[in-house]
């Protein structure tokens, strides 16, 4: 089945279409922070902090011990890099270039709006990305993988394997 996920030309369609699905939800998501002007997750940051209180806490104590050490004092820088990360992440996606790198930030971006309390489409979008990682260059086959990934393959020193010799 993995070997039919990662090789197969039509699965590498059906992949195409679910990362420029995927894609397009970054990349507007991010546009939308940036043109809007003002994008600040500080208030964010601080629900997520509140909602890890009470009998039925949406968030766990060590994520909202992170969130109010490290997240909140550095807020601006925060708010940057969800920005931009939207952003890139969704044009590699629609491009299919790095396409497996980019599925990994996209997920760690949603596991991160996922730990901090909310919903939305996170939960979709990374069971929609799993089937990129896993299909792993045959999801960015019809993309710009395609021609980057061989090009880089073939320009980047190979270590060379050593043979271990038995002693007898």
């Amino acid at each position: 089945m993995l070997n039919f996920i990662r090789n197969n030309k039509v699965v590498a369609g059906i992949l195409a279409i679910i990362r420029i699905y995927i894609g397009y939800a970054w990349i507007t998501a991010g546009i939308g922070k940036i043109s809007g002007g003002g994008f600040d997750a500080s208030g964010f940051i601080q629900g997520a902090i509140a909602n890890a209180g009470g009998d039925h806490p949406a968030v766990q104590g060590w994520w909202a011990s992170f969130l109010e050490t490290v997240a909140l004092p550095n807020a601006e820088m925060f708010s940057f890099m969800v920005m931009w990360g939207e952003v890139l992440v969704g044009l590699a996606l629609i491009l299919g270039i790095f396409t497996n790198f980019a599925a990994l930030m996209g997920m760690t971006m949603n596991f991160a709006f996922l730990f901090s309390g909310t919903v939305s489409t996170n939960a979709q979008m990374v069971l929609l990305t799993v089937f990129l990682v896993v299909a792993g260059y045959n999801a960015g086959r019809f993309g710009l993988d395609r021609w980057v990934v061989p090009f880089l393959k073939s320009h980047t020193p190979v270590r060379k394997q050593t043979k271990e010799v038995a002693v007898a």
